[in-house]
This record gives structure tokens, C-alpha cells and sequence, in this order.
């Protein structure tokens, strides 16, 4: 059973670069529409639920997600978190338009409790791009992803890897020094994993649409022109030459 699409127009991708489409692309050519399947994973309470409900439905409240309260959560917000409590996965789908082709991005997350760890697979199996998301104001999820890259990797070592910094609004009001430790951290390991960096918040509307925009540019092997941001206290993007 899938839930609703959501639609949308988009996007800063200005066209382009090659013809080199990834190969776990899923492509309809009739009705010219792909669909790219995205992984997330990391530990607990992190916001990788946020992020998704917010890049699908702009929006998201922590009250109603822990309470599935009413409105303003859609059927498929309420469909994708009632699903992580029995299986452990959320799942959710977004559609957008780039010139004529339709691209749905079909987002899968894993809830991040170890009783979950064997449902790794389904999440990243065919995943075109795997976002391995940690909480930039608790070091501790940062360390973790070296553990989520190795399980990750045991499953599909082809999809393009994004490293994930969630709560940005949070960490920017730690001391200087302790943004500068954390941030030098990240960059670290994304440049292990050649992943991209990005830190977002939810709350605060901060780089999330940016995220799949760059998912989808490096997917398509397309030209994006969205500007990087490397400096320490900024909401890091960098995406080019990891």
C-alpha cells in the first residue's frame, strides 16, 4: 500500500552536464517519469521523520507527531508514522516536475532503535542516494555514523552517499569553539565517505529542499548552481568535487 503523492514544481538544477543517468534509476519511459528511491538512516531521535514530512508537506509539528493528534498531518504523514511504530520504516513519496519528466522521490527511514537494524535492507536496497543524518547538537550521533556507513555499505555500495547534519538552529547557538570541534568532525568523515555535507533544520526551514535538489542533480549527473557554504557557524552545503 503507498500513500499519496505529493506535487510540487521545482528547482535550482540548471541542466544538463552529461548522459550519465545512475543506474538504480527506475524509469518509465511512456509516461517519462523516474522514480529515485532515497535511504535514511542514523540513530533515534535525530529528525529524520521531520525531515522527510517537511521536504513532502513543508510542514511539521512535533506535537502531532508524537501524539498523531489531528490535523495539520496528512493521511500519508499519519500512514508513514504509523508504519515506523509497526515495522520501523517510515515511507513516504514526493513528485516533481523538471521540464517534462516527472520525478517521484520515493523516501525510506529507518527508525534509528536497534530492534530495527534488520530492516536495513529494505531501506537500502535500490536506494539511488543514502542520507546518513546525525543530530549536530549531540556528538555521540555523529560518531554513530561510522557504524550506519558500514552496515549501509554491506547492502548497496553504489548509492551516493549525503552526510546529514539535522537541528542546525539548535547548534548554532553553541559556543564558537564547539561548533568549529563538530563541524571539523563532519567534514572529516564526509570527506571518508565522499559524501556530501549539509547541516539543516526543520524548524526553521534551513537547507531542506536544497537536499534533494542536489540528490537529484548528482543523480542525473546535472549542473547545480545552488551556492556551497563552508564556514564554521554557517549552514554547511558542499556538494562539489566530495
Amino acid at each position: 500500500m503507498s500513500p499519496p503523492t505529493t506535487s510540487t514544481s521545482s528547482s535550482s538544477i540548471a541542466g544538463p552536464s552529461g548522459q550519465n543517468p545512475h543506474p538504480m534509476l527506475e524509469n518509465n519511459e511512456e509516461k517519462n517519469s523516474v522514480v529515485i528511491k532515497v535511504g535514511m538512516v542514523g540513530d533515534s531521535q535525530i529528525g529524520k521523520t521531520s525531515l522527510m514530512v517537511k521536504y513532502v508537506e513543508g510542514s511539521f509539528d512535533e506535537d502531532y507527531i508524537q501524539t498523531l493528534g489531528e490535523d495539520p498531518l496528512s493521511f500519508a504523514s499519519r500512514f508513514a508514522i504509523l508504519m515506523s511504530w509497526t515495522t520501523g520504516v517510515n515511507f513516504m513519496e514526493k513528485t516533481i516536475s523538471v521540464r517534462r519528466t516527472t520525478i517521484t522521490f520515493s523516501i525510506w527511514d529507518l527508525g534509528g532503535q536497534r530492534e530495527f537494524v534488520n530492516m536495513l535492507p529494505l531501506v537500502c536496497n535500490d536506494a539511488v542516494a543514502i542520507l546518513f543524518m546525525f543530530d549536530l547538537s549531540r556528538k555521540s550521533t555523529l560518531n554513530s555514523v561510522k557504524e550506519w556507513y558500514r552496515q549501509a555499505r554491506g547492502f548497496n555500495k553504489t548509492a551516493i552517499p549525503f552526510l546529514i547534519g539535522t537541528k542546525f538552529d539548535t547548534f548554532a547557538t553553541f559556543p564558537r569553539d564547539e561548533q568549529e570541534e563538530i563541524t571539523k568532525q563532519a567534514k572529516r568523515f564526509a570527506r571518508a565517505m565522499h559524501a556530501s555535507l549539509v547541516f539543516c533544520s526543520t524548524s526553521a526551514s534551513i537547507n531542506v529542499q536544497k537536499i534533494f535538489k542536489i540528490v537529484l542533480a548528482k543523480a542525473f549527473d546535472l549542473k547545480c548552481v545552488i551556492p556551497e557554504i563552508e564556514g564554521v557557524g554557517e549552514p554547511i552545503l558542499i556538494y562539489v568535487d566530495v
